[in-house]
């Protein structure tokens, strides 16, 4: 699940998310919105706020921040793809950027360090890309769950992170600051 900011890039012009229908529910940080091995009737969409977790539940998905989740049923979402109106069109094309994303971050587990794959998590958290302000503040993410998104053990992400802050990459002070200077790390090879 993507991380908005109150924003819904994903789904172009559907801010609201009003017309694909379901219900709205709100968890709270560290709350579970689903758990490994439950039934998957339902699709999600993030409204407002941040999760961890992946399309399928495969995962448990925990909310990173206070979120606000429509809950959509299979059918309804079927019956609104076969339709091939826009709100169709905009969740394909969301579809394949996760697949692409999903299909990016198994390569990067591959390829990179578990320093990098830190480093690219606080920065796909921060929504930090090259033409972006030079710090922003997130958050304070869990030590545990960034281990289980970088695919590392938490005394790894307490090393890396304290060395990120003694190099000045980043901050937490309550929130967790992230600056553009952290993109330094992936360059290292």
């Amino acid at each position: 699940m993507k991380k908005t900011n109150g924003r819904n890039d994903a789904l172009g012009g559907f801010a609201s998310g009003a017309t694909l229908g379901g219900t709205v529910s709100q968890y709270l940080e560290k709350q579970n919105i689903y758990k490994q091995g439950t039934p998957a009737p339902t699709l999600f969409y993030i409204q407002e706020g941040g999760v961890a977790g992946y399309p399928l539940r495969m995962s448990t998905a925990v909310a990173l921040t206070s979120s606000s989740i429509r809950t959509i049923k299979k059918e309804k979402m079927l019956q609104m793809l076969r339709t091939g109106n826009a709100t169709s069109n905009s969740l394909v094309a969301y579809l394949l950027s996760s697949a692409k994303n999903f299909r990016d971050q198994v390569s990067e587990l591959l390829t990179s360090s578990a320093e990098q794959r830190l480093a690219r998590v606080l920065l796909r958290l921060s929504h930090l890309d090259k033409s972006g302000p030079p710090l922003v503040e997130i958050p304070a993410v869990n030590h545990q769950v960034l281990a289980e998104m970088v695919g590392t053990t938490r005394p790894r992400i307490n090393f890396f992170m304290n060395r990120f802050r003694r190099k000045g990459y980043i901050n937490y002070d309550g929130g967790l600051e992230v600056r553009q200077s952290l993109r330094k790390v992936l360059r290292r090879g």
